[in-house]
């Protein structure tokens, strides 16, 4: 599908935005035409890297570069890190969203009887599905996490400030919903003001994601709900496999055991069922993940990847629901983006450390250092960066920033002042005083001027659910600690899980060499059984 002649690429909110690249229209009769095997080749790049992408257990996809018109965003621009070799990191983000792309509601009898997910309030901006490949140089196997989406982990906004505590599919509604309110008081309206506020959504999930597992993110793709459903209608019928008849009335899911097909409707089901089964949300990544190898296992078959016939069907369904990064240089990427079709994919899903309760809701606890272990040993180390490029938020440093701590015991707990006053010290922060103070429920740090850094980091070792504040009572070079009754121990522990917990058996373990995932992995390149 071609652009009219005048029009402008549009961003994600569908509305054309002053900075946005435009895409050169090519006139009939004139500049030549692209060889047919660039064609296929860009082709085969933005669709074995973007297959198909789950939202709340959907899958994604990514079939672009061959049109124009497409959805793109900047915000890797803000928030991108350095990366130390020639691999590719992507991250999927499957958007639990029941709106379009100009945050309009869709329309109540398809979001109720087509995708069975209820009403158009539902789900609001909050990310249900986190897919992080890892395509090597190298041409070896392509490494992909799932992140669950209920992790309890600090979560940042895209200028690296702390948004505090939250599960990390959080991450991009808070952003969204900060934003809108600031846009909306500068007279931001209409779509304008719906891309605006999704954007720092992105660049919120992006910057936690790179701060959770200490990796840079090189590119990414975003889909919605309907995204996932206009592409299914268009791969029907797709094969998938299940270990156990299952059937669940929130999602509609209604299958026997054994190897099937779906419709559009049934592939939602399948993709977003987690009652009914025993691993809940672990069982529905799992899907996912499956759901994804099926897509690409057919896709592969039907020889779908080498016929621009076939091709063109899929462009002209995914470009109004697709989201992708602006950065993204497609004859670099079709390089390594072969991997993916090969069987070549491994899909592990990030290990949680049991459940609990914070802020009223019931989340996975988490052991950061754990994490970013697994991910190190599978990626290799040359992927990760310490340092963000400028204007991204950075991760845990490789050195405290300068500052005093003074620690005030608000905990009722004896001697845990002095005790974190300790540790704080041994970690490489000046030693301030240790006092008592009136009982509070919470934990906060606040900072004098020129110890935000230092306030930042200390926040971030405590697992404090509160941002950091300035605080014209601290004196200047000063970090205030006012440790409240959720404080549970000193940071050199609480700093391998920052999660803040109501019992040392609810904290997260220390890890150790013998580290697993959460299940079993999900090889692609064929139709996975799963539950």
């Amino acid at each position: 599908m071609r652009e009219k002649p005048g029009a402008e690429r549009r961003t994600s909110g569908g509305s054309s935005r002053p900075g946005s690249r435009r895409t050169p229209r090519r006139r009939s009769g004139g500049a030549p035409r692209t060889p047919r095997g660039v064609i296929v080749g860009r082709t085969v790049a933005g669709l074995t890297s973007a297959a198909v992408l789950a939202t709340c257990g959907v899958s994604w996809a990514a079939y672009h570069w061959i049109t124009s018109g497409l959805n793109t965003s900047d915000a890797l621009g803000k928030v991108g890190r350095k990366h130390l070799d020639n691999s590719v990191n992507l991250l999927l983000i499957g958007l639990d969203s029941r709106k379009d792309m100009n945050g309009n509601d869709l329309p109540k009898e398809f979001v109720q009887d087509e995708l069975h997910a209820g009403s158009s309030d539902i789900g609001y901006y909050n990310t249900n599905t986190l897919i992080l490949m890892h395509i090597p140089a190298d041409g070896g196997k392509v490494q992909a996490f799932s992140i669950p989406r209920d992790d309890y982990v600090q979560t940042f906004n895209g200028d690296g400030s702390t948004q505090g505590h939250y599960k990390i599919k959080e991450a991009y509604s808070n952003a969204y919903t900060g934003a809108r309110e600031r846009l909306y008081k500068q007279g931001v309206r209409g779509a304008d003001l719906e891309a605006g506020s999704r954007e720092a959504g992105r660049e919120a999930t992006l910057a936690t994601v790179q701060n959770f597992l200490d990796v840079p993110i090189d590119h990414f793709a975003e889909v919605n709900l309907l995204g996932f459903y206009d592409i299914a209608k268009v791969l029907q019928p797709i094969q998938v496999c299940l270990k156990h008849p299952v059937k669940d009335r929130y999602s509609g899911a209604d299958f026997p055991a054994g190897l099937q097909e779906v419709n559009p409707r049934q592939a939602l089901a399948f993709v977003r069922q987690r009652h009914g089964l025993d691993g809940g949300d672990l069982d529905r990544t799992h899907r996912q993940q499956a759901f994804l190898s099926s897509v690409t296992h057919k896709l592969k078959g039907e020889g779908v990847f080498d016929s621009l016939g076939k091709l063109q069907g899929l462009f002209g369904v995914v470009k109004k629901d697709l989201v992708i990064d602006s950065k993204l240089n497609v004859i670099d990427f079709a390089q390594q983006a072969t991997n993916l079709t090969g069987g070549k994919v491994e899909f592990n899903t990030l290990p949680t450390e049991g459940s609990a309760t914070r802020n009223h809701e019931d989340v996975q606890l988490v052991n950061p250092e754990k994490i970013r272990a697994l991910v190190r040993d599978r990626f290799g180390s040359a992927t990760s960066s310490a340092s963000p490029s400028s204007g991204g938020s950075s991760s845990a440093p490789a050195k405290p920033a300068p500052g005093t701590v003074d620690v005030l015991n608000g905990s009722g707990r004896t001697g845990a002042a002095a005790e974190e006053l300790k540790s704080l010290k041994e970690a490489g922060y000046a030693e301030g005083h240790a006092s008592n103070t009136a009982p509070q429920p919470h934990t906060t740090v606040v900072y004098g001027k020129g110890a935000d850094e230092a306030g930042r980091q200390i926040a971030g070792r405590l697992g404090v659910t509160a941002a950091p504040l300035a605080s014209p009572t601290v004196p200047a070079g000063h970090v205030q600690v006012t440790l409240g009754q959720d404080f549970t121990g000193a940071s050199a522990s609480a700093s391998a899980s920052p999660s803040p917990s109501d019992s040392p058996s609810d904290a997260a373990s220390s890890s150790s060499s013998d580290d697993k995932f959460a299940g079993e992995a999900v090889k692609e390149g064929g139709i996975p059984c799963v539950n």
